[in-house]
């Protein structure tokens, strides 16, 4: 398991204990020399110049390879197009490229922006015209929720390699059986970029069963007895949800799974222990170089 490959997702800090938190698993994370670290855009744009800033104090940094989230969202062409060249002056080369949820947030119906661009496929065209990005982009191992199929749902991702993507990362998922199938689908269907399962331990399970509601994803009946009664047990629950993780990512990395994608919600530990139990070791002069203020 040694030859994997990981990448750390982040979210742009709205304050300063939020601050203090990112860049503290920031410096931890890095030393395990992932493939690359990304930072989210919010829903319409709405973290766009704190996103910018975080992705530029990264690369500033030269920890890692870093990686700049952009959907088309609530924005025209034009306004996309000049983020897009923002973040090629500011030294991004690599645009995770995604429609984005509506303005009224997920699950309301999602119509495009007049003037705007349609979807992720479009975007990452549209990414291509104005700099040489190297372009990730979203996948469904249960359909994306506005997919009227499976067969649609792995058509769009064509799409969107043939625009230009060279890497996926799927949605969270619990149903390990669900992501194996779905990499069969795309092999039958001649998807040969890599896909990286999008690992994210649970941290709030009400929250998490809204979120998949929303987003379609299934939640194991054995993963709801797991977190049953456990609400005024938080040290519980943080126990569970570091096996549940574990045996998640063992299980894919046994399955053959190279590449590993963490949703870090901008905490280091439980995707730090987890990557150690993959095989993944820290460059210790890189975390003896990291361990000072953000």
């Amino acid at each position: 398991m040694s030859n994997l490959n990981v990448s750390f997702e982040f979210f742009p800090p709205k304050t300063d204990k939020m601050n203090e938190s990112l860049w503290r698993s920031f410096n931890k994370l890095t030393p395990l020399r992932p493939r690359f670290v990304s930072v989210t855009y919010g829903a319409g744009g709405t973290t766009r110049s704190r996103t910018h800033d975080t992705v530029a104090r990264m690369i500033k940094k030269g920890a890692a390879p870093v990686a700049a989230h952009l959907t088309c969202v609530a924005a025209t062409k034009n306004e996309v197009d000049d983020v897009l060249r923002n973040y090629w002056k500011s030294g991004v080369r690599h645009i995770v490229a995604l429609r984005g949820d509506p303005p009224g947030g997920a699950g309301e119906p999602f119509t495009p922006h007049p003037g705007g661009y349609e979807n992720a496929a479009a975007l990452a065209a549209g990414a291509k015209k104005i700099g040489d990005f190297e372009i990730t982009v979203g996948c469904y191992p249960e359909k994306h929720p506005d997919s009227p199929s499976e067969a649609a749902d792995i058509e769009m991702l064509k799409r969107k390699i043939d625009a230009g993507a060279t890497r996926a990362i799927t949605q969270f998922f619990y149903d390990n059986q669900a992501f194996l199938r779905y990499r069969d689908r795309l092999d039958a269907a001649g998807v040969k970029i890599p896909v990286a399962p999008g690992i994210m331990p649970v941290t709030n399970f009400n929250g998490l069963r809204r979120m998949a509601d929303i987003c379609g994803a299934t939640i194991p009946g054995r993963l709801v007895k797991l977190f049953e009664n456990l609400d005024d047990d938080p040290s519980t629950r943080k126990l569970i949800a570091a096996t549940v993780a574990a045996q998640q990512c063992l299980e894919l990395a046994d399955e053959g799974v190279e590449d590993f994608h963490f949703y870090t919600l901008n905490r280091d530990e439980l995707t730090y222990a987890l990557c150690l139990m993959l095989g993944v070791r820290p460059d210790l002069s890189l975390q003896d170089a990291g361990e000072g203020a953000a």
